[in-house]
């Protein structure tokens, strides 16, 4: 198995790869890195790069070639999924939930609420949006916000959003963060390191899904 890292997870929101190694490393899942990890081509088809990210594409197929690749961005994970030809894509929260069935990964239940953000790639895009809760719920109390699933509010950072308007980022991540903290809920929880980026420092703690399991799943 392929752990495809993500821009992301692998330059600025780093305690998301630590979190997904050491995760991996205890359910003893034989997996490797690139050790020179290319961008997947997300944000330049998401921003009308069209050219730029079909050479994109072309280049890193020749190196994924016929793995099972895993991922820790659900923008990774839908551009993996969608825009590639023919690969086999998982991303970690279902590959989490797989591991906590079998057995493999196990976690203490604690009484503690959290909410969870489904992410636009993630959820919307490509309907996973049972895998990651069941994690979640092998720790701590899931309290839903008022919009999930299907109709869950974006957080307000991609198609190039955050870069080309921060203000209207700002502004959408700050009404998730609204509905978050309407739980009564101290930890947010998501699984996408662009989405923890965006929800960050608004007064509430938000976690990737494997920071959360590594920090709270213990004794």
């Amino acid at each position: 198995m392929l752990y495809f890292r993500g821009c992301t997870a692998r330059e600025k929101e780093t305690g998301i790869a630590e979190a997904t190694e050491k995760l991996l490393g205890l359910a003893n899942v034989d997996y490797h890195i690139l050790d020179d990890e290319k961008c997947c081509g997300s944000v330049l088809l998401r921003t009308g790069f069209e050219d730029e990210a079909k050479k994109q594409i072309a280049k890193n197929t020749e190196v994924f070639g016929d793995e099972t690749i895993l991922t820790s961005c659900a923008g990774c994970y839908k551009t993996l999924l969608q825009d590639y030809e023919g690969l086999d894509v998982i991303h970690i929260s279902e590959l989490l939930a797989i591991l906590i069935d079998e057995g493999r990964l196990k976690f203490n239940k604690k009484d503690l609420d959290v909410t969870y953000h489904d992410s636009c790639h993630l959820g919307r895009h490509c309907k996973v949006f049972d895998e990651p809760r069941e994690a979640i719920e092998s720790v701590a109390n899931l309290i839903e916000m008022e919009n999930i699933k299907e109709n869950s509010l974006c957080c307000g950072a991609g198609g190039g959003v955050k870069s080309a308007y921060p203000q209207i980022a700002s502004e959408l991540a700050e009404a998730r963060i609204s509905q978050a903290k309407d739980t009564n809920c101290d930890i947010l929880i998501t699984p996408c390191p662009f989405c923890k980026l965006n929800l960050k420092d608004y007064g509430l703690e938000v976690l990737d899904l494997t920071e959360f399991l590594i920090k709270y799943g213990g004794e």
